[in-house]
């Protein structure tokens, strides 16, 4: 699952700025959901991946049983705060 995916499943479109901010909430709802539902190691982080920029993100230890898994996500979690840094 791609990230443009995710957009187009999440909130109908491929556009980030496309996002209406009212369907923001419904469409963590719904991810929320789908990552309760998911089986799919690849899917559920892509899903927790998503939450996590919004800010919804569950606890990395509840989400994923696996240890590589939540590796992963601590990564992830690291990576987006380099990336968020000023040079």
């Amino acid at each position: 699952m791609t990230f443009e995916d995710q957009l187009e499943r999440y909130f109908g479109t491929r556009d980030p700025a496309a996002i209406a901010p009212q369907a923001v909430d419904a469409a963590i709802e719904r991810m929320q959901v789908d990552l309760g539902l998911a089986t799919v190691a690849g899917e559920r982080f892509a899903i927790w991946c998503m939450l996590f920029m919004f800010g919804q993100a569950p606890d990395i230890d509840e989400t994923f049983a696996d240890r590589s898994e939540r590796d992963l996500a601590r990564d992830f979690i690291e990576m987006s705060e380099r990336a968020g840094e000023a040079p």
